[in-house]
């Protein structure tokens, strides 16, 4: 029996999504791979934060063209994430979700939407390459991929991005596999509105990856007539029909600023150098793919003889052109986040399902037995960094964490059993096991619980703000002011008007009016102190010590309020 029996559904077609029962099973796996901190893993600075803060101002404003963030315009990527999560968010403000503008979950459901689209287009696309038996472990092995867990669990593009390519993707396997023209609409419409949504969410990522994939195929066989069936000249009109009237709307709002801030500054900034201190040297992304694609990354490695002897194989080809050209390119672009690579991560998950189901997977290779022990590696060491950062901190692990690391030591130990068996079967089922438990320990244990505190500044300083209101009944609302901790996510949580000052400044800011209150780190209170912050009229309220999450200083804030009695502060650490 091949490893792949042991995840086949009863039935799989091969047209359309096909296999229901099929899709209900993936969709059933993204939840319990996806949901775990869902909703209690708070605003991850920074990109997260931006991305809610700026949809946040257009809720704020009723203005959904332009994007800013607080006075800033935010011209680096276009507005279909930022309209998707605008809508979700008014939708739960409709439906009475308590204070639903800072639920950063909210936000998140597109992303989570994306996630399991991409997990089920994975398994399409597979369909496309006529493989059925292979399509549930390709979805399979996409929706366990921790790098599209991640992306499941921030609001940002990726995750929808991802399901754009691979929509487009497996648009062009049918095309590629049937070697002949293919009538009807029903291909070219998801084609191009594939392109115009990625258009529209994060620029040329979209195109660039089919666009790439289809030269190197068609110089293959030296002939592009199989992309015909996509009537390139409607299509091309359908999609800038998506995407032109608000790049049009947007050039006029932003006076042409916009373009040359998107593509001058960003994307060009990005090729040119490593922007915003994201800069690596070429093949940073292979360096870091046994981690970001665990746990297919070790089997796919295990499968590489296979893919160079079946190069030629059509569909083993169309994954290749898919993976390979795009893969070079971000490897050669300086600036480097490993997500920007997610897109091509189904195709690997569709060429290791292939590996695996033509039993070119086995532990019996040196090799091949070496990299397998990278499969209960990567969760033994979240176990030992969640325990070790709770020991340095003293920090006390709460119950979920404990029972997650507990099964996943299990689930390790079993990993290793099958090791030394070289029983390939059972290591990738323990594999998939393994992944839910460790997104249980990892996302609601660690960064969902109380070892993950110390960093989670952004939402105490919110809670301290919200009982600074209670200690002065007299004020309906409290104007802030804060000095070295300027994070995104404080923005978010504590609301726009947040004021980003100096020590010096935040006591001139107090001195300004009644009703207001500052947070000033103690490497900024002589600061404080010397320009005014007469402590006969400043009371401090509270201290909040933490880790700053970027850089991982040591914060220790105290809350200031401009008005009353001084009186003794509380600690919260």
């Amino acid at each position: 029996m091949s490893v792949s029996d042991f995840f086949r559904p009863a039935q799989v077609r091969t047209s359309g999504l096909g296999g229901g029962q099929a899709c209900v099973l993936l969709i059933l796996i993204c939840i319990a791979m996806f949901l775990p901190g869902f909703t209690s893993l708070p605003p991850m600075d920074r990109d997260e934060p931006r991305f809610a803060q700026a949809t946040k101002q257009m809720l704020e404003t009723g203005d959904y063209v332009a994007i800013r963030f607080q006075e800033e315009a935010r011209n680096k990527k276009p507005v279909g994430i930022y309209w998707m999560q605008a809508a979700v968010v008014s939708a739960g403000e409709r439906l009475g979700v308590p204070e639903a503008r800072t639920k950063i979950w909210l936000y998140r459901l597109p992303s989570l939407a994306g996630a399991i689209a991409t997990v089920l287009l994975t398994y399409w696309a597979a369909l496309g390459l006529g493989a059925p038996g292979t399509a549930f472990l390709a979805g399979l092995l996409m929706a366990s991929c921790i790098l599209l867990g991640v992306e499941a669990r921030l609001a940002k593009t990726d995750a929808v991005v991802a399901a754009t390519v691979v929509a487009a993707m497996g648009v062009l396997a049918r095309l590629w596999m049937s070697h002949a023209s293919t009538r009807g609409w029903k291909l070219p419409a998801i084609f191009w509105t594939a392109m115009g949504i990625g258009l529209l969410v994060k620029g040329p990522i979209t195109p660039m990856v089919p666009l790439l994939a289809a030269i190197g195929l068609g110089l293959s066989i030296r002939s592009a007539s199989w992309l015909r069936p996509l009537r390139p000249m409607i299509g091309l009109a359908w999609c800038l029909l998506i995407v032109l009237p608000w790049f049009v709307l947007i050039m006029k709002a932003t006076n042409g600023a916009f373009l040359s801030d998107s593509i001058g500054g960003d994307m060009l900034g990005k090729v040119a150098g490593g922007q915003e201190e994201h800069g690596a040297p070429p093949g940073t992304y292979l360096a870091v793919f046994l981690g970001s694609a665990w746990p297919m990354g070790p089997f796919f490695l295990m499968a590489l003889p296979f893919f160079w002897r079946e190069r030629s194989d059509a569909a083993v080809s169309f994954l290749l052109a898919w993976l390979v050209p795009s893969w070079i390119l971000f490897e050669l672009v300086p600036t480097k986040l490993p997500h920007y690579v997610l897109p091509l991560y189904p195709a690997i998950a569709i060429l290791t399902a292939i590996a695996i189901e033509r039993n070119a997977v086995s532990l019996r290779r040196h090799f091949a037995f070496l990299i397998g022990w990278l499969v209960p590696a990567v969760p033994l060491l979240l176990v030992l960094i969640g325990t070790g950062q709770g020991i340095w901190f003293g920090m006390s692990p709460g119950p979920i964490y404990l029972i997650g690391a507990a099964v996943v030591l299990g689930l390790v130990w079993t990993a290793g059993q099958a090791l030394l068996a070289r029983d390939s079967a059972r290591l990738l089922s323990t594999a998939l096991a393994l992944t839910v438990a460790t997104y249980v320990m990892t996302w609601a244990g660690f960064f969902g619980g109380t070892l993950f505190a110390p960093f989670d500044l952004s939402e105490r300083l919110a809670a301290a703000r919200q009982r600074a209101l209670g200690a002065v009944p007299e004020c309906s609302s409290l104007k802030i002011a804060t000095t070295q901790y300027r994070e995104p996510s404080l923005v978010f949580l504590t609301g726009t008007d947040l004021v980003m000052t100096d020590g010096a400044g935040a006591a001139r800011f107090l001195a300004e009016g009644p009703c207001r209150i500052v947070f000033v780190p103690q490497r900024d209170e002589a600061d404080f102190r010397d320009a005014g912050a007469d402590p006969a009229h400043t009371r401090l309220l509270e201290r909040v010590s933490g880790i700053n999450l970027n850089g991982g200083r040591p914060l220790d804030i105290g809350l200031y309020l401009g008005q009353g009695e001084a009186h003794e502060p509380a600690s919260t650490r």
